[in-house]
């Protein structure tokens, strides 16, 4: 079975997901900051694919694989000293 986001919604510290199986995942939104920044009328305007959620203006794109594993934003990952 292909798991796919439904609907998303947030509430002040948490993004929701609601996913084609009937699962609904909550995350808090720390581990996204470029939703933690953005307005609510930027959290609005996502689109959803078989495989995740995509912010076009807040360049940001969220796997359900990737929530269901518990990973947050990778991409500012802390330097690992030598």
């Amino acid at each position: 079975m292909n798991i796919s986001p439904k609907k998303v919604w947030f509430d002040a510290d948490n993004m929701w997901v609601e996913l084609n199986d009937a699962r609904v995942i909550g995350v808090p939104l720390t581990w996204f900051p470029r939703l933690l920044d953005a307005e609510e009328s930027e959290l609005s305007q996502y689109e959803l694919s078989p495989s995740g959620i995509h912010w076009e203006k807040l360049d940001e794109d969220i796997s359900v694989a990737g929530l269901l594993a518990g990973h947050g934003d990778m991409t500012k990952r802390p330097k690992i000293a030598a």
